[in-house]
């Protein structure tokens, strides 16, 4: 996927039935359905069933089986409550009739209330840092291969600027910290639901790298598996998935070869708009 328009066309279902759904797949190149494309395209069929004043405020996923990128993935919503304030939604995404991924989903109008927020860290700005391409060149002569495999992970669609030293993280093991400025590369103007559809689509980036900090000397010179087990994501406030977003994350645990990671998502303001948290599978294989 090259444009803005190719990412909001593989979000936006087929629909087969009142409360089923039909999605293709992004063609990842690491071989296994991208866990972000699931989040996104479930919570898009979420969104199909609920009233148009209500606005997804928290989801909760977990990933079942890993998904063939041949098959379109069919989603079936399950209408759980439609109360006064929240309305509750679970999708279920099967492929060759077996569940692959299931997530809730809540949803509530607007409401006034009480309002606080963490601070958020003090970092540079993306005009002061270089972009993750350009940071991953400076590995492409000592290790081609290795460039080369990287460079792939790397969605044309945003732009992504690490602000600690991208390749000293990728070589080298580190604290469990990272934080990455975001946005999409075109400037697009889109409501509400479908910005929320596109941040839990690049949620899914970067967070397992976290957990692998503390290990990345071993991991680098052995054969690994990395897959997404579950995924929670908060929304706290409105933003535009065009400007500037940093994703501050940490992993405060890796242990039975999973990896935890959390996330806040701020705008360049200091604003914060999401939280994330994810636990992954973290196989470490044979030189």
């Amino acid at each position: 996927m090259q444009t803005i328009d190719s990412l909001i066309s593989l979000l936006t279902l087929e629909r087969l039935d009142e409360f089923v759904f039909k999605g293709e797949n992004y063609q990842a190149p690491w071989g296994r359905v991208f866990g972000g494309q699931v989040l996104a395209q479930a919570l898009h069929a979420a969104y199909q069933t609920v009233p148009p004043d209500r606005y997804a405020h928290s989801l909760h996923a977990y990933f079942i089986l890993g998904g063939d990128l041949d098959i379109p993935i069919v989603y079936e919503v399950d209408t759980i409550r439609n109360g006064g304030s929240f309305t509750t939604r679970r999708v279920v995404a099967k492929q060759k009739g077996k569940a692959i991924f299931n997530m809730a989903a809540s949803f509530q109008v607007r409401e006034a209330g009480a309002d606080h927020q963490i601070t958020m860290p003090n970092v540079l700005l993306p005009s002061m840092l270089a972009s993750n391409t350009e940071q991953l060149e400076d590995v492409r002569e000592s290790n081609p291969e290795y460039y080369k495999r990287l460079k792939l992970t790397l969605p044309e669609i945003f732009e992504f600027r690490s602000v600690e030293k991208l390749t000293t993280k990728l070589m080298s093991n580190s604290d469990p910290y990272s934080n990455l400025w975001m946005c999409t590369k075109e400037k697009i103007d889109l409501d509400l639901p479908m910005q929320q559809q596109i941040l839990a689509y690049v949620s899914d980036y970067n967070l397992l790298f976290t957990a692998s900090l503390p290990h990345r000397e071993e991991l680098r010179n052995k054969r690994s598996f990395f897959a997404s087990l579950d995924h929670s994501i908060w929304f706290h406030r409105d933003f535009k998935i065009d400007e500037w977003l940093l994703y501050s994350m940490d992993s405060p645990s890796a242990s039975n070869a999973r990896g935890f990671a959390r996330g806040s998502i701020f705008t360049k303001e200091g604003e914060l708009v999401a939280s994330v948290a994810q636990e992954g599978l973290m196989r470490i294989g044979t030189a």
